[in-house]
């Protein structure tokens, strides 16, 4: 039985969950629900048994000092509680449950009866989930996000992409199949990581989540310093990628086929949707609005062996090689340019990048592909 002492009644409560690992290329995920607790002032409630779900050899716990004292962190997954007072620019407030934590090493039914039991417990409506995958989408183009559901009638309703994936999974489809089983509707949100600059961060690919999470909800999520690491990200890329031809040609390749597959589907409601967004923003907003470039630091060009520094001012350095998985199970970058190397779709498909749709200058799509999370 789960207990929650100290927890209010919630107002049309979402659960908003992230786990890094597998799902979470670039940290992307993981880091726009971090975003979400941090500027949100999120407070943790809960946490689940580490025993229960993780291998510590391959999850270690941290030490570290508090005051002289030293003390461990444990790695699993947390829920906090964020409550927006002005939810829809109204003064009507909503409350957010969000879950960030890792992949669990075992045990994944249990796991997902266990957020499953905090959902219902505490009243929760709807469950989104957020995951980014490497695909073959250049890094100078929105990010393609993908919206998809196991439920016909949500994806009706919200105008999100029928689940057709069949292959391997990792948590994010767990839980969303858990969700639909339960009665719980789930959605899942799918951002596209380039994989020749696949090391985190990836501000472009967190904001381009967080900017479909507000279309989702109908929420004005602030972006803090956000937009500007999306740009200084893109910044350092595109310096890294034109001192290599071999990476600027594979670029504009495609570039060439995003393009092209994009062009009959720049239509009215993908303008539309960003002038919504826009007007959003301007009536009261809290964010300075979105960009569609990327963020600072971090990420690996196929080709040349450096990356973008971690300071704007600094110049690039020489980073060690980052090639298959990284800390975590993440998927690091790929050996190949047709991106084989790595798990590819939202669940291994990979392909996600190459039919993705134009959604406007935010800095996401809506992907057209048929991959699920």
């Amino acid at each position: 039985m789960i207990e929650l002492e100290g927890v209010p009644e919630l107002v049309d409560p979402v659960m908003v969950a992230a786990f890094e690992g597998w799902n979470d290329a670039g940290d992307a995920a993981s880091t726009a629900v971090g975003h979400l607790e941090r500027e949100w002032k999120g407070e943790v409630f809960a946490a689940l048994d580490a025993e229960d779900y993780y291998d510590f050899q391959v999850n270690r716990p941290h030490v570290w000092l508090d005051g002289g004292v030293r003390r461990i962190t444990w790695p699993t997954t947390r829920l906090s509680v964020v409550r927006i007072e002005d939810s829809d620019g109204k003064g009507r407030p909503r409350d957010l449950v969000l879950v960030r934590g890792i992949e669990p090493s075992m045990r994944w039914r249990s796991f997902c009866n266990e957020v499953l039991g905090f959902a219902h417990e505490l009243g929760v409506e709807m469950v989104v989930v957020l995951g980014a995958l490497l695909g073959d989408t250049p890094h100078t183009r929105p990010v393609p996000v993908t919206g998809v559901t196991s439920d016909p009638d949500l994806a009706r309703t919200l105008n999100l992409e029928e689940s057709r994936y069949e292959g391997p999974t990792g948590i994010v489809g767990i839980l969303q199949e858990a969700c639909t089983h339960a009665g719980v509707p789930a959605v899942s949100l799918w951002a596209s990581v380039p994989h020749y600059v696949s090391q985190p961060p990836n501000p472009k690919a967190t904001l381009a989540l967080l900017n479909r999470l507000e279309d989702l909800l109908g929420l004005r999520v602030p972006l803090g310093e956000l937009t500007e690491d999306a740009r200084a990200w893109q910044l350092g890329v595109d310096q890294l990628a034109a001192e290599d031809s071999e990476v600027a040609e594979y670029v504009q390749s495609l570039e060439e086929a995003r393009d092209t597959a994009e062009l009959p589907e720049a239509s009215g409601e993908a303008i539309a949707k960003e002038f919504e967004r826009y007007l959003r923003r301007r009536d009261g907003g809290p964010g300075p609005g979105h960009a569609t470039e990327g963020p600072e630091g971090g990420p690996f060009l196929r080709g040349t062996g450096r990356e973008p520094g971690a300071e704007r001012s600094r110049p690039p350095s020489r980073p060690a090689d980052d090639r298959g998985q990284g800390r975590s199970g993440r998927p690091g970058r790929t050996d190949r340019k047709d991106g084989s190397g790595g798990p590819g779709g939202p669940e291994g498909a990979g392909d996600a990048g190459a039919e993705d749709r134009a959604e406007g200058t935010d800095g996401t799509d809506a992907a057209g592909s048929d991959d699920e999370g």
